[in-house]
């Protein structure tokens, strides 16, 4: 195999990498957009929004549902914005580093799965799509960077 210094798919690997980032940055970005701003992100139902905003949760009496609703999509947007601000950056300026770490390699790559699973499981197209892309775009940076 030949080192990442000699190898001619660097370029790619690195374009994939920020692609794959670029695609999560957005996701993250418009979720934290839909989280804080407008209704997206909140029931149809509003007898359901106003349920949520009355019941506190089992395990504290300080947050309602509805608090602890906006904190989790806020915290995971964030998560995703953290995500593709750290592969971004390291695939940029860092480019030996990154791709010469297997734990980072597979720390990204579970973390993109988990995103994929979930998108599956308990989201919609978009973000599953989303997703998807990025973990393909992921995959192959990763590939291109061993030739």
């Amino acid at each position: 195999m030949k080192s990442l210094q000699e190898s001619g798919g660097i370029v790619a690997s690195k374009i994939l990498m920020t692609l794959s980032a670029g695609i999560v940055l957005v996701l993250g970005v418009m979720h934290l957009v839909y989280t804080f701003s407008g209704s997206s992100l909140l029931p149809r139902d509003s007898a359901v929004q106003t349920a949520m905003s009355q019941a506190p949760l089992s395990i504290t009496k300080e947050t309602t549902v509805l608090r602890a609703w906006v904190g989790f999509n806020g915290s995971h947007a964030l998560a995703l914005i953290a995500f593709a601000l750290i592969f971004g950056f390291l695939a940029i300026f860092h480019t030996r580093f990154l791709f010469g770490s297997a734990y980072l390699l597979a720390v990204g790559f579970a973390i993109l799965v988990g995103f994929v699973v979930l998108a599956r499981l308990y989201w919609f197209n978009v973000p599953f799509a989303g997703t998807s892309i990025a973990l393909a775009c992921y995959v192959a940076s990763v590939i291109a960077a061993r030739f």
